[in-house]
């Protein structure tokens, strides 16, 4: 009955915050593509490793660039037309970025990376503060968890359709084809931000000038500093993941491709669930436990290399990586929860736009390391454990902001102790 409930909270996000997310679905299918298949395409193509690494850091790079003083424009401003500006890059330098892999124009191929990237950023710096202000607050999380919902939903059923279609022809349905057909279906989402509407609830603006006295700059540097962390060590290993799994376990694309369907298929179940488990448990389970059992997943898989000539060691891993996925990806609607409320209205977008930038400046960074790692010829399992020790430093850092928000606001998440405390405080003033 519970769950019956949370699924059906789903229903009551408002309609322009609904139009907001189908949108971002239509996106993140070109994302989902390009994190299956682009890698295999490129080796295909003759690129390697660090060739690969090279290129996606360009993306990385951009949004790293532009996303910080995207979050400063933004405030006070109309949001809608950096979707539509979304809307039209994606999928044009999608096409471009196909075309130069072909052509190994590598000079257009960065280019085209960095304006995919820009595409992306008009859409993550914009869309959780559009979320904060013209959504219900009583539906935020429910809102969070159907955004990053995207990412896994697309995933799954890029990889199931596309895994099924190359059996049928592996030769006519290549990973160069799933790109340009999703790259070209992107396009969808120009017709859902259309139907959002002209007239937006505003959060009032800042000029340039008072940039470092209107922001309450050590709370948000405190916010920020865990997903700087997770993300720096994420980047040693979400972009490349399916290159461990080639060049270690010798796992092709279409296998791949499925075993990341059916992975993201549950960490689309439990996202979908995370509403539920935050208000019954708190951020403590929601965030910090969730996240633990996802570090120990993770060295669990890469420590796989250290013994895979054993016929066990891939499915080892790629149990490791099933489970991992799930607790992780899970946990972040609510680390974005968590941050949007702990620096407070006034600190919002700042807030969204630089955790777009951390994301992308650190994967630029990541990548880049990765890339001179694998040419002096480091192991997987070398960089991979280098992910599991800066996971660990940032979700300690989590768990230090939720002692400190629960301390400040006596907010520890659960539903049931807000409604506890709020009759308190109710039976207190009619007491006086």
């Amino acid at each position: 009955m519970a769950i019956i409930t949370a699924l059906n909270n789903y229903k009551k996000i408002s309609k322009p915050v609904l139009n907001l997310i189908a949108a971002q679905f239509c996106l993140e299918g070109v994302n989902t593509a390009f994190f299956l298949l682009l890698n295999y395409f490129m080796v295909q193509e003759g690129f390697t490793d660090f060739e690969v690494a090279k290129v996606l850091s360009y993306r990385f790079l951009a949004v790293c660039l532009l996303a910080f003083p995207l979050g400063l424009y933004i405030k006070g401003r109309r949001l809608k037309p950096f979707f539509i500006i979304a809307t039209l890059a994606v999928p044009f330098f999608s096409h471009l970025i196909i075309i130069a892999i072909e052509h190994h124009w590598v000079q257009v191929l960065n280019y085209a990376a960095m304006g995919w990237g820009v595409g992306f950023t008009c859409m993550q710096a914009s869309a959780l503060p559009y979320i904060l202000l013209n959504g219900k607050k009583e539906r935020h999380s429910e809102a969070f968890s159907l955004f990053y919902l995207a990412f896994s939903v697309t995933l799954c059923s890029i990889g199931i359709t596309y895994f099924l279609v190359n059996q049928i022809n592996p030769v006519f349905f290549n990973e160069k084809l799933a790109l340009q057909v999703v790259s070209s279906v992107s396009i969808l989402a120009l017709f859902f931000i259309r139907k959002i509407p002209q007239q937006e609830q505003l959060s009032y603006k800042i000029p340039f000038r008072q940039t470092l006295e209107k922001y309450d700059w050590p709370v948000v540097l405190r916010a920020v500093t865990p997903t700087f962390i997770i993300a720096v060590g994420a980047g040693f290993t979400i972009p490349v993941i399916n290159l461990f799994f080639l060049n270690v376990h010798g796992v092709p694309s279409k296998v791949f491709s499925i075993m990341g369907s059916m992975t993201f298929l549950l960490v689309a179940l439990v996202m979908a669930l995370m509403p539920l488990i935050r208000r019954n448990f708190g951020y403590k389970i929601a965030i910090t436990l969730f996240q633990s059992l996802s570090i120990l997943a993770l060295f669990i898989m890469a420590t796989t290399e250290y013994y895979q000539e054993w016929s066990f060691a891939v499915y080892i891993a790629i149990g490791a990586y099933v489970i991992r996925q799930p607790l992780m990806g899970a946990a972040r609607p609510m680390t974005t929860e968590l941050t949007m409320y702990y620096v407070g209205k006034r600190n919002q977008e700042i807030m969204g736009a630089l955790n777009a930038s951390i994301w992308s400046g650190s994967w630029f960074v990541s990548m880049q390391i990765f890339g001179i790692l694998r040419q002096y010829e480091f192991r997987y399992v070398t960089i991979f454990l280098i992910t599991v020790v800066l996971y660990i430093f940032g979700v300690g850092w989590y768990a230090y902001l939720i002692y400190s928000y629960r301390k400040r606001t006596g907010d520890t998440g659960k539903e049931k102790g807000r409604v506890r405390r709020a009759k308190v405080e109710l039976e207190g003033r009619r007491a006086n």
